[in-house]
């Protein structure tokens, strides 16, 4: 996953950056205001922003507003600028920064957006109209054939779909040849 680096001094956030990619993170771009990270993020599918708490267009709460839920910020600013309680999505370091504390931090950050990337898998797709009324018809001849009922013919073809590694349309077309 990228890495954005937003501050409002060019200088800090190049500072930032060379840090990051010494450590062996990929930085996408450095910024310096909130418009140009918000204009980067719509091509993005997700990642973190290395932010400062004050940009000349807004500060970081707008910002992180704007952001999409599937980018994580990590604020480095003294805690007199952190509010309380701390926006969600955003992780704060204090200033000064220890810089084995920025690695230490952003791969927890890393880590834990994978973790949710992994845990949300995409949707089946949906079976189409051909599909359906296949396994409506191998469930109508189970249900004539074999006393079932609607259910009791579904959970068959189901059952033989997952012993047999097939999915249900191709287990419709068996019982439909065998029957």
């Amino acid at each position: 996953m990228d890495i954005l680096v937003a501050f409002s001094k060019l200088e800090d956030g190049k500072s930032i950056k060379n840090i990051l990619m010494r450590s062996g993170f990929q930085v996408l771009a450095v910024c310096n205001t909130a418009s140009q990270v918000l204009s980067l993020c719509d091509e993005w599918d997700g990642g973190i922003v290395v932010s400062g708490y004050r940009f000349a267009d807004m500060v970081y709460e707008e910002l992180r507003e704007c952001l999409p839920s599937t980018i994580g910020m990590l604020l480095i600013a003294s805690p007199s600028h952190w509010v309380d309680p701390c926006p969600k999505g955003v992780v704060r370091l204090p200033m000064p920064l220890k810089v084995h504390d920025l690695v230490d931090t952003l791969e927890m950050m890393l880590q834990a957006q994978a973790r949710r990337k992994r845990r949300s898998k995409p949707q089946p797709k949906g079976r189409t109209k051909e599909e359906q009324a296949l396994i409506d018809q191998a469930k109508g001849l189970l249900m004539e054939r074999n006393k079932m009922t609607e259910t009791e013919a579904h959970r068959y073809i189901q059952k033989c779909s997952m012993d047999s590694g097939t999915n249900m349309v191709e287990t419709a077309q068996m019982v439909m040849r065998l029957l």
